[in-house]
């Protein structure tokens, strides 16, 4: 039997990628499936405070931790007018939702959306309708959320219980407008001009607020990256993200393949990243756009997307099983090593739909993938480290030979604390790994997490929500320290 050598992390504080924003731990909600109704706002559940948010899924949120929550849509977001969503609930319209084929109540909208954010600590990130709506109505929309008080949106804004500005800074210019599957679908340059004159607007009633453009729904979509360059070179001075989307499956079942996602997931990044770079330079500007994933997560298995015309349909309720943690985890690793160009990424949904949480009327479960998020969020602080890995590799039938270590870490020099993230792709054996420090080295290791199993199918369920868990393990002896905590 052939010992694999082990694997090799080297390390050295010095050596940075960038800064790490806080916003690469986002999230979404839509008003689709279960997600808002009967998941994080269930007025009629005895779970509910007296705002209607479930106390169960806020306390769940608070530990997954997302920095900033994109809000309302999704493909919703294309049929849907803001001022539906504000106002006394009672006279709210109801109206069929034409993206999911359900019925939309309209008793959460923005004031709620916004209330949850402060509850969360988390940024708001609002969308504006550029399927039917109007340039007029997305920059209408920013005067209510940030303008003071003494024109007609802000005075509406005061009357529905907010006195003070919401503040909102960041936002997004329609949702996946190069999709035939969207409301109000456009080619890039008609999407492009329209997009150009919302943001003019927009940024007059309030230069401060960050605007993200919709790029590629997929790196699939023929279009690809073509739509990007256009749309960039139309809006380039006047947006300051570009957004890219992706939805991960296992539809071979091929686990090896699938445990080597990161390779496309950062092919993706670098042609993008490359097409920010190309337009910058044509347009001869200073000023620079960065990327925003603002929809990514692991998507394969349930494609009910048609609600039959009900209230809060169950829809695309995916169960997450050990390997889609994993994905999720390096996907996590691949934010960090490219956090010189992605500034900002929101994990799609955050409750029920396609989501790390899974409630129901009694109480909900944590999935797998809650577990990498809720540690990334807590402990990537500071500084992205350009690591070395040596790795023994395995074969893959979509990507050739691949490492089996996919690593990233972070120094945070103000707090003197670093964190390294490994993800082990192998099926069949367990791997040594050696970390050696090549500048200082920590004077000790506080903490060590795992999630694991002998199971890439593992699944939590009601019935059993304890199958996989986020386990502490024992820390290693350190050789020579001499420099901070890890």
């Amino acid at each position: 039997m052939t010992t694999r050598p082990p694997a090799r992390i080297f390390i050295d504080e010095e050596r940075v990628i960038g800064r790490i924003s806080p916003l690469l731990f986002g999230g979404f909600i839509e008003h689709m499936g279960r997600c808002v109704y009967q998941g994080v706002f269930d007025p009629g559940s005895p779970l509910a405070d007296d705002q209607g948010f479930r106390t169960d899924v806020l306390a769940a949120l608070r530990e997954l931790n997302p920095r900033i929550i994109r809000y309302p849509g999704g493909n919703f977001l294309s049929g849907y007018h803001w001022r539906d969503g504000v106002g006394p609930v009672a006279q709210r319209p109801r109206r069929r939702e034409l993206a999911w084929q359900s019925i939309e109540t309209n008793r959460f909208g923005t004031h709620e959306f916004i209330a949850l954010c402060r509850m969360l600590g988390a940024e708001p990130m609002l969308g504006v309708n550029l399927g039917t709506g109007t340039i007029e109505e997305a920059g209408a929309y920013v005067e209510y959320c940030n303008a003071p008080t003494g024109t007609i949106e802000a005075d509406r804004r005061v009357a529905n219980g907010a006195p003070e500005p919401f503040g909102v800074r960041y936002w997004c210019l329609g949702n996946e407008m190069d999709g035939p599957w969207q409301i109000g679908h456009m080619d890039a340059h008609a999407y492009a001009v329209k997009a150009r004159e919302a943001a003019k607007l927009m940024k007059w009633h309030d230069p401060s607020i960050r605007l993200t453009l919709c790029g590629s729904s997929s790196s699939g979509m023929p279009t690809y990256p073509e739509w990007d360059r256009i749309a960039l070179e139309v809006c380039w001075e006047y947006v300051d993200y570009l957004s890219l989307h992706f939805y991960a499956g296992n539809r071979d079942d091929d686990t090896d393949s699938y445990l080597a996602l990161a390779r496309q997931f950062e092919e993706h990044l670098d042609a993008l990243a490359g097409t920010l770079r190309y337009v910058k330079a044509k347009m001869r500007s200073r000023h620079s756009v960065y990327l925003s994933w603002d929809e990514w997560n692991v998507w394969y298995k349930d494609q009910t997307t048609q609600g039959g015309w009900r209230e809060a349909p169950h829809l695309i309720e995916e169960v997450y099983n050990l390997e889609d943690a994993l994905v999720v985890a390096q996907w996590l690793n691949v934010f960090l090593r490219r956090c010189d160009v992605l500034k900002i990424a929101c994990l799609a949904q955050l409750v029920n739909v396609i989501a790390p949480i899974l409630t129901r009327s009694d109480g909900l479960i944590h999935q797998s993938i809650f577990y990498p998020f809720a540690l990334f969020s807590r402990y990537a602080t500071g500084d992205s480290l350009d690591l070395l890995v040596r790795s023994p590799l395995y074969a893959t039938r979509a990507f050739g030979d691949q490492p089996l270590i996919d690593a990233a870490a972070s120094y945070d020099a103000e707090r003197g604390k670093g964190a390294i993230f490994v993800v082990h792709r192998g099926q069949h054996a367990p791997l040594t790994v050696n970390l050696e420090w090549q500048g200082r080295s920590p004077r000790q290791i506080t903490e060590v997490y795992q999630v694991a199993g002998d199971d890439p199918k593992a699944v939590n369920s009601f019935e059993r929500p304890d199958v996989m868990l986020l386990a502490c393990a024992p820390c290693p002896a350190l050789r020579s320290p001499t420099g901070g905590s890890a």
